[in-house]
């Protein structure tokens, strides 16, 4: 199996477009028996890998990286064992992101700044339901953790995934999840602690930071909601991070690392189409708001950026001709503080302009089969 998605953004402030190919993503599996499995995910992003070399004087921007792939071992009818490079349950698109699962061209933007999906790392975890509480299931697993050396006040701790890198450290990261079916509801919270130190103990002792396995330690945690009844449905989610020991993490590699990040949205959408296909086919009409602040709070020795305080209004329609296509259009208005001058590598004239409210459109069109 598989998915792609192919997307034109439109910048309406810098009077720019970019026509791509986001991504294609092949899946191949194979059943050992009935109860081991092996799941896989190859991921190509940007249509062209070229690793420094040209196609008709073209150079690639794409990356090759594998998704998941990892074994599933059943230990019962509702229990399960995964090892490898997997994805944890956290938040609405981490585990399941297939484009028909969302509006929008993008993805939710919390769900990639402060939850950095898609988020994989090394490790196990064990999979099942509670007995004696229908529809109440659980997930834990333990991989290894973050990096804090790509840390920064623009993208969080997106940058310190380590997406099945081999590492120096023995830091990991422990999560864990609660995932509950109550009529039309799906309910869900997780949390996260994992250690940032991804060097060995010499290093890190050179750079004055801590070591160990949960050494300098992020705590992650989330709650979402989502409703669905006819042709209606909404979701939302509330989540936080916060970075212990920023401020070394910053003296070590000065990587203005915030103390702090929250954020949330919610959104509401109706299918057009619903009383006359019910979910052979929709036109869905929706609408999101997200705010999030990537600097919630800063130690000591970093700079703050009120540009990283962001609000997203979005809104749209998703279009679903067959089950596994989705043909998508909207329009996304950012607001955020005010761009800190002081950040600016690049003096005048060469300066890029930073619009503090700006305007996009998104025409994008995706498969999954």
């Amino acid at each position: 199996s598989g998915y792609g998605e192919a997307s034109y953004p439109v910048d309406t402030k810098r009077k720019r477009a970019r026509a791509g190919l986001d991504r294609v993503v092949i899946f191949l599996g194979h059943k050992f028996n009935k109860n081991i499995s092996l799941f896989s995910e190859l991921e190509i992003e940007n249509a062209f890998v070229s690793g420094g070399a040209t196609d008709e004087g073209i150079t690639g921007s794409g990356n090759l990286s594998m998704e998941q792939a990892f074994l599933k071992m059943n230990i019962s009818p509702t229990t399960y064992i995964v090892a490898g490079l997997f994805i944890p349950r956290i938040g609405f698109i981490n585990e399941n992101h297939l484009p028909s699962t969302f509006n929008g061209v993008n993805r939710p933007f919390l769900e990639e700044q402060v939850i950095p999906a898609t988020w994989r790392e090394v490790g196990v975890g064990i999979y099942g339901d509670i007995p004696g509480f229908a529809g109440l299931n659980y997930s834990v697993s333990l991989t290894n953790g973050l990096n804090s050396r790509n840390f920064d006040s623009a993208t969080g701790i997106r940058g310190g995934r380590q997406l099945g890198n081999a590492t120096n450290g023995t830091n990991l990261g422990l999560s864990g999840a609660l995932l509950y079916y109550t009529g039309r509801f799906r309910l869900q919270t997780s949390a996260y602690l994992g250690g940032s130190t991804a060097l060995e103990k010499r290093v890190a002792d050179s750079l004055h930071l801590r070591s160990g396995p949960f050494a300098n330690a992020v705590k992650l945690g989330e709650i979402n909601a989502q409703y669905k009844h006819r042709a209606w449905a909404m979701r939302a989610i509330v989540a936080a991070a916060n970075i212990s020991n920023a401020d070394e993490i910053n003296t070590a590699f000065g990587n203005n690392t915030p103390s702090s990040i929250y954020g949330a949205y919610i959104e509401v959408a109706y299918d057009l189409l619903y009383q006359k296909f019910k979910s052979d086919k929709a036109l869905i009409l929706f609408g999101r708001y997200e705010a999030f602040d990537l600097e919630a709070s800063i130690p000591y020795n970093g700079i703050k950026n009120p540009a990283n305080k962001k609000q997203y209004f979005v809104a749209g329609l998703t279009y679903k001709p067959i089950r596994g296509v989705a043909i998508k259009a909207d329009y996304v208005r950012r607001v955020t503080g005010e761009f800190n001058q002081a950040l600016v590598v690049t003096p005048f004239p060469q300066l890029v302009p930073y619009f503090k409210n700006n305007g996009f459109i998104d025409f994008g069109i995706s498969y999954n089969f």
